[in-house]
């Protein structure tokens, strides 16, 4: 387990990219830290926060990381790019193992939720904890909701936490790896198909969800929810004629891959299909953006996570 959490270079959530931090964030590190606001709650970020700070922060985490005692992660956005805050595991017992902040111009927007959510699975499954302990100021409510809405729950008060946290009674929310297996296996699963369109050219087609659906503007394949009724092959159909205005027979889609990805209210199925052949001109029928992309540069695009790896594959064999 040690190994495996070492190795991991990025985490993926929705909305998110979560990365291990580097030289170039020291800057972004002071902006978002420096502000009274993001460092009131926390044990240990001072007040001014400086260059210094940083540094000594990113050191701290480097070594920590390779000697398996703590992992920490910038949290990116996936559209922008821009590093807006960091979470972390200590890889120790006690009541202070899981932390993160957030620069204050991206509070309200349930970012937190999203990077708490996968760094409870790369906590449980790659890094081999089996709890994980947050500390709660007692002045600090909206951080227990965002706990107790990722599944945590209030367990006890403990005093002497360190830094600014020594003096205060913190509320203490325990998560267990065994009762987060159990709610991983009651989510419901949900079926979409996805498909690859291929031009003579070998460019493939990227869509982006319109505005209004959750992870609008991120890249993904056309698609869409398979009926109760429906074969995947002829969600497909169906999907391409709605959205796209286009024909195609399902013996012209072929079977190539396929995603299983836990979102935070359902686990997504999505078989991928690659598809040379189709009649009419491709049309955007529901105010999505379209775009033909070569297979060597799909991963520049923001997409959602389940999309993501089969990127690798398209991109061998196309």
């Amino acid at each position: 387990m040690a190994s495996r959490a070492v190795l991991v270079e990025a985490l993926e959530a929705p909305r998110l990219h979560l990365r291990r931090l580097g030289d170039d964030d020291l800057d972004v590190l002071v902006q978002g830290c420096n502000n009274a606001n993001v460092s009131r709650y926390t044990a240990l970020i001072p007040y001014p926060y400086t260059l210094s700070d940083a540094r000594e922060f990113l050191t701290g985490a480097m070594l920590d990381r390779n000697a398996h005692t703590r992992h920490v992660f910038g949290i990116e956005t996936r559209i922008g790019g821009a590093l807006i805050g960091c979470i972390e595991i200590n890889m120790g017992d006690g009541g202070d193992t899981f932390g993160y902040w957030l620069a204050e111009d991206h509070w309200g927007k349930g970012y937190i939720t999203e990077a708490i959510l996968q760094m409870q699975r790369f906590a449980f499954e790659i890094a081999g904890k089996d709890e994980l302990c947050a500390a709660v100021h007692p002045d600090n409510p909206a951080s227990a909701r965002v706990l107790e809405k990722t599944g945590f729950t209030y367990d006890r008060i403990e005093t002497g936490l360190p830094g600014r946290c020594g003096d205060i009674e913190a509320k203490i929310y325990v998560l267990k790896a065994k009762d987060w297996k159990a709610l991983q296996a009651q989510k419901p699963k949900l079926l979409v198909s996805a498909v690859a369109l291929v031009r003579a050219d070998g460019c493939v087609l990227m869509a982006t969800r319109p505005p209004g659906k959750a992870l609008a503007g991120l890249w993904e394949f056309p698609g869409g929810k398979v009926h109760d009724n429906e074969t995947p092959e002829q969600a497909l159909v169906r999907e391409l004629r709605e959205e796209l205005a286009i024909g195609v027979h399902e013996n012209d889609l072929t079977a190539l891959t396929f995603a299983s990805h836990p979102y935070e209210h359902f686990h997504l199925i999505m078989p991928l299909y690659l598809c040379r052949v189709w009649q009419g001109d491709v049309t955007a029928m529901e105010g999505q953006s379209l775009k033909w992309v070569k297979p060597a540069k799909l991963h520049i695009l923001p997409m959602p996570p389940a999309d993501i790896p089969l990127v690798a594959m398209l991109k061998e064999l196309l």
